[in-house]
This record gives C-alpha cells, structure tokens and sequence, in this order.
C-alpha cells in the first residue's frame, strides 16, 4: 500500500495550525491509483452481496459511486442537513466545537438491506457513527464501513464498534 500512500499529498496546517491534511485529489488524479482504490474495494466486496453502497458527502460519493457502478447495486447518498429534496431522517453528531446533522431519503434503503457504507476518511468516527444510525433507522444492517484512509491516532474505530471497519491506508500521526 506504500505505492498508493505515495499518491496522497500531505499539507501541514491546513484547514487550521496543526492540522495535517491528508489530499486525495492526487490520488483521484492518478488513474492506477484510483483504479487500484476500486479494484480492492470491489474484490473485498463481491460475493458479499450488499445490497446497496451507501455513500457520505462528499468525498465518499466518488468511491462509493464507483464501487456501487463496480457491484451493480445502488448508491444512496447521505448528505449535510438541507441538502436531500424528500423526506429524510436525520442523525446528529459531535464536532470539536459543536455539532452537525447528516441525512438520508428514509425510502433510499429497504428493511433487511445489508449496505457498505463508504467514505474518503475515518478521523474521530462521528460522522460514520451518524451514517450507522440512518442506515438502522430505515431498517436495515451495516455489513461493513469501508475507507480510503484511517487516522489510526484518532481512534474513530472504537466509536463503531460492533460494526466492522475496513481501511485501505492507515496513518498514525
């Protein structure tokens, strides 16, 4: 995974002083990583059977359209509070300073579905969390979270817990 690693470009103190922000529009940029993204992504996935890939705004949409397109199942996305036209359900969660609300079209998964959820990221674990609750919420079960990149340190993981967390790339710091 040291190849793909490579395509990720690091910005020290961004979006804020002491924060090292982890840009993957380099790796999008580069076909073979991008491709090498989904084929593993698919391979882990196939013979599985989800039923559909379930996909955080925003960056978790590009993968998570690409694997849905991959499997043949459907993409359903969880976005920001607002931004969904039917009815929804929401979840809440905590940011270091406050909280947010994702959500999702209450019809876009059936009782007894079994989804992939998918993002770019796993940092604190609250968003993820927050798409875990939409997805039960509309009846149906978490196979697996699927991630780019892991920021082991910050240990979102634990957050999630029963649930099964898959990471292509982790960092430590």
């Amino acid at each position: 995974m040291e190849d793909l690693k490579k395509t990720v470009r690091s910005i020290p103190n961004f979006p804020k002083e002491g924060i090292l922000f982890y840009d993957i529009t380099t790796l999008l940029g580069d076909p073979e990583a991008f491709t090498k993204v989904i084929d593993i992504l698919a391979e882990r996935y196939e013979g599985r059977n989800p039923s559909r890939i379930v996909a955080i705004d925003a960056r978790g949409f590009i993968f998570g359209a690409a694997l849905a397109y991959r499997l043949g199942v459907g993409l359903v996305p969880i976005r920001k509070k607002g931004k969904l036209p039917y009815k929804t359900v929401s979840s809440t969660y905590e940011l270091e300073y406050g909280t947010d609300e994702v959500q999702m079209h209450r019809d876009a998964v059936d009782p007894g579905d079994l989804v992939v959820i998918v993002d770019d990221l796993l940092a604190t674990g609250g968003t993820a969390k927050a798409a875990i609750d939409l997805v039960k919420q509309c009846g149906a079960e978490v196979m697996e979270l699927a991630f780019l990149i892991e920021l082991d340190f910050l240990k979102g993981r634990e957050k999630l817990e029963p649930n099964s967390v898959f990471s292509i790339l982790q960092y430590d710091k």
